[in-house]
């Protein structure tokens, strides 16, 4: 018998203070107050109170590998939440960024500059022709939720017989490929000051491009995407801007369940929901200063359903919901940060290919060849699966009003580019 967690009240307010924790710029003393009694052990000079630091010290403890996990009260391991906001430059609330930041200079000044601090043999800026078949030329920052909806876009383009150009991107890992981190970066500012890397500044000033894309981070303002789309609206003013939001964490609850009976539909849902509440925040705000710009690449609404599909049984060759709940590799998820399980890259990707060209998945003809790795292994996801995964990633696409995708008669192709 499956056996849900309730979303009580008490539940909703844990649910909500690890979702909308993520928009908050600093945790107030209430907030440290109330993890002080969740977390004793955070504590480590035990003064009785708990600081910033502390805080984000004991939370990377407990997500070292191997780590015992201490028990709250509700049995199982404590939900950790967002981490504390790292300290945020004073400069970005400045009407300006610091004289020497890149994106003041020239394009060609912008282009020897990088040309100095390059690596790899790269040339200094990458450029392509307009494709004719009307493939998109793509810049993009992000992290490891984002690396295998790259990979995979492409892949699902080029299956679709689409040219697609090879993607300009400068990622990292975690916070190292957030929008701004990566405007640090590029730019020679705050903590890299006077070290500039601006692999994306020389070839979006040198070159023509028609989308940007980012992963989001905890902690995000519109301030880390404004200056990108002004750069980028400087050089190229038919460019459109691409975030993609962030999906449902285990994190998220008070305790860790200890098998995915616990989940219901409902309960995926809810979290979905309280996900959004705090991504679309930042997102409203650009929509209004760049109309018809700004966009989501709704990953939340594709890993709902498809979380939704699996409880109902649905979602062919997977074997559960969360690795760390069911202990099964093939999962939706396979860590408490909320990265993707095996095969699952696959349907990130087919949202990206529907939101950006706005068509459906399920228009491809034949197979995609994803390879193996994160994207599944030799028959796994099986055929059945990848079919699955085109219906979701279309429904959660033409759902959701911010991807600017609309279906209303149902053939498969975006109103708007009939």
């Amino acid at each position: 018998m499956r056996r849900p967690i309730s979303v009580s009240s008490s539940m909703l307010i844990l649910l909500v203070f690890g979702a909308v924790s993520l928009v908050f710029a600093q945790p107030s003393e209430q907030q440290l107050a109330r993890w002080l009694k969740r977390f004793p052990a955070a504590d480590a000079d035990k003064d009785g109170r708990l600081t910033v630091e502390e805080a984000e010290a004991y939370r990377q403890k407990l997500q070292a590998p191997g780590q015992e996990q201490p028990a709250n009260q509700y049995g199982g391991e404590i939900g950790l939440g967002a981490p504390p906001e790292p300290n945020i430059d004073a400069g970005w609330q400045a009407e300006r960024f610091p004289d020497h930041a890149v994106c003041y200079l020239s394009p060609r000044e912008i282009a020897d500059l990088y040309a100095k601090v390059r690596t790899g043999g790269r040339e200094a800026v990458t450029s392509y022709p307009k494709p004719a078949d009307g493939s998109l030329r793509i810049v993009g920052t992000g992290h490891s939720f984002m690396a295998p909806g790259y990979q995979a876009l492409t892949a699902v383009a080029r299956g679709a017989g689409l040219a697609q150009p090879p993607l300009c991107l400068h990622t990292g890992g975690g916070v190292t490929g957030s929008a701004r981190y990566k405007w640090e970066q590029e730019n020679g500012i705050f903590q890299f000051d006077r070290k500039p890397v601006p692999k994306l500044l020389a070839s979006i000033a040198n070159a023509e491009w028609d989308v940007m894309m980012w992963g989001p981070y905890y902690h995000d303002r519109p301030e880390y995407y404004r200056c990108w789309i002004d750069f980028c609206l400087k050089y190229n003013p038919g460019m459109k801007f691409y975030l993609m939001d962030g999906w449902p964490q285990i994190d998220q609850l008070p305790r860790r369940p200890t098998s995915d009976e616990a989940f219901t539909e409902s309960l995926i849902a809810k979290m979905g929901e309280l996900k959004q509440e705090s991504f679309t925040k930042n997102v409203r705000v650009l929509e209004k200063e760049y109309p018809d710009k700004v966009f989501i690449l709704p990953t939340c609404d594709a890993m709902v359903l498809a979380a939704q599909h699996q409880i109902r049984g649905e979602l062919p060759g997977v074997e559960g919901v969360h690795q760390l709940a069911g202990g099964k590799q093939r999962s939706l998820w396979r860590d408490r940060i909320g990265h993707l399980g095996p095969g699952f890259g696959n349907l990130e990707g087919y949202v990206f290919y529907a939101t950006l060209y706005g068509r459906s998945p399920e228009l491809l003809e034949g197979d995609i060849n994803f390879g193996d790795g994160d994207f599944g292994d030799g028959d796994y996801p099986s055929r059945e699966l990848d079919r699955v995964f085109r219906k979701i990633a279309w429904q959660a696409v033409i759902n959701n009003p911010r991807s600017g995708v609309t279906d209303n008669n149902g053939d498969g192709v975006d109103d708007d580019r009939e």
